[in-house]
């Protein structure tokens, strides 16, 4: 089968990446013990306190997955490599004690989950994507900082790109830089919120390039997010896996 370089040294199928709808760089997780408790949960704080973006990155080949902190029941688990080839990355929502809250990379979009802080290595970025559809535009911020701004497309008609939080669980890089996903494809942790399945894929949202760059500044996809080569190349090479994605209603 046909594969497709994965950013962080893995593979993917190349219908996989058919599959994201609307469609026409991180550390591997570190295994060993790490840093004790204390300091590991102490620093994890102080990033937040300095507002910064805390990314969970899964140590082992799975995660546990609570519906409640401490609930001895595990509600879902999650392999890694994820089903793109990706290391397994989960945006932190909240911290409290050992545990975390984690947005999910699943459907609904917007669903949480605790796990064991002791299940993964934390870090944090400054940086966030913003799209806002109405001015089909996006802002890359660090911190208050406006580091890029540029036109996107969004999706059309019955496939809209749905408002949300969302995060970069991946980045791909196309076989054909002059094809339809251009030159990268961050996938993001949400769905269409109409289409359940896309091209062999499970409709999952991405940020990618476009070689109809004509299109940018409307709504042109299945609910993908179109910016041009330029811009996903600079994304690519300024924003690691698990940056937060905020699109606007």
């Amino acid at each position: 089968m046909r594969q497709i370089k994965v950013h962080t040294g893995a593979v993917l199928a190349a219908g996989l990446i058919a599959g994201l709808a609307g469609c026409g760089s991180s550390n591997d997780g570190e295994s060993g013990n790490g840093p004790p408790k204390t300091d590991r949960l102490t620093a994890a704080a102080a990033r937040q306190r300095q507002g910064d973006a805390e990314i969970a990155t899964v140590r082992g080949s799975r995660i546990a997955v609570h519906k409640r902190k401490g609930d001895g029941a595990v509600w879902k688990a999650l392999s890694s490599p994820n089903e793109m080839g990706a290391t397994r990355v989960l945006l932190v929502d909240a911290e409290e004690g050992d545990w975390l809250k984690v947005l999910l990379p699943i459907r609904p979009n917007g669903s949480t989950g605790w796990v064991k802080a002791s299940d993964v290595t934390l870090s944090s970025t400054t940086r966030r994507l913003e799209i806002d559809p109405k001015a089909f535009a996006f802002t890359v911020f660090d911190g208050a900082k406006v580091l890029r701004t540029g036109k996107v497309a969004t999706g059309e008609g019955g496939t809209p790109t749905p408002a949300g939080r969302f995060y970069f669980t991946e980045l791909v890089e196309p076989p054909n830089p002059d094809g339809a996903y251009g030159t990268y494809a961050f996938g993001l942790s949400g769905f269409s919120p109409t289409l359940k399945t896309f091209a062999g894929g499970p409709g999952q949202l991405a940020v990618h390039g476009t070689n109809k760059a004509s299109a940018l500044g409307g709504m042109a996809s299945h609910g993908c997010v179109r910016v041009s080569n330029d811009d996903i190349t600079w994304m690519a090479k300024n924003l690691a896996i698990g940056t937060p994605v905020v699109v606007k209603k």
